[in-house]
């Protein structure tokens, strides 16, 4: 009883945790609706870098996400957390090699949707391991 309702919370927090991430990449192009604020340092190629980067994320995810749900197996979930919590070590090196501030929002983004995804994953993989272990008991 108390499994299933963690991984109800735990699922219900992912799927949100994917909109969250889709809709912070995809409206990061945008100055007006953008979740984070571009320092006004981020000029040229390094303000369309750090956006690509946004972009390249949500295109990332989508691909993902398809192989997952066609594989039927989310324990990937696992590995992507643990690169989206690698991003936020990545940006903050990312401003210092550039010299320039990068929003302290980017780290909660990422620290939200790593841990989100990494639990998720590793709720499927006990869930998994649960059910494989019950045929044997039985027997």
């Amino acid at each position: 009883m108390i499994f299933k309702s963690i991984k109800l919370l735990l699922e219900a927090n992912f799927y949100i945790s994917i909109l969250v991430l889709l809709t912070g990449c995809l409206l990061s192009v945008s100055d007006r609706y953008s979740f984070f604020e571009f320092n006004e340092d981020l000029y040229g190629a390094l303000d369309n870098n750090l956006r690509m980067i946004m972009i390249y994320l949500a295109m990332t995810e989508t691909v993902i996400l398809m192989y997952c749900y066609f594989r039927h197996n989310f324990q990937i979930m696992i590995a992507v957390g643990f690169f989206l919590l690698l991003m936020i070590a990545s940006m903050r090196l990312y401003g210092d090699i550039n010299d320039i501030a990068i929003d302290e929002n980017f780290s909660l983004f990422f620290l939200y949707t790593g841990l989100s995804h990494s639990l998720y994953g590793v709720m499927v993989r006990i869930e998994k391991n649960n059910t494989h272990k019950q045929p044997e008991n039985n027997q």
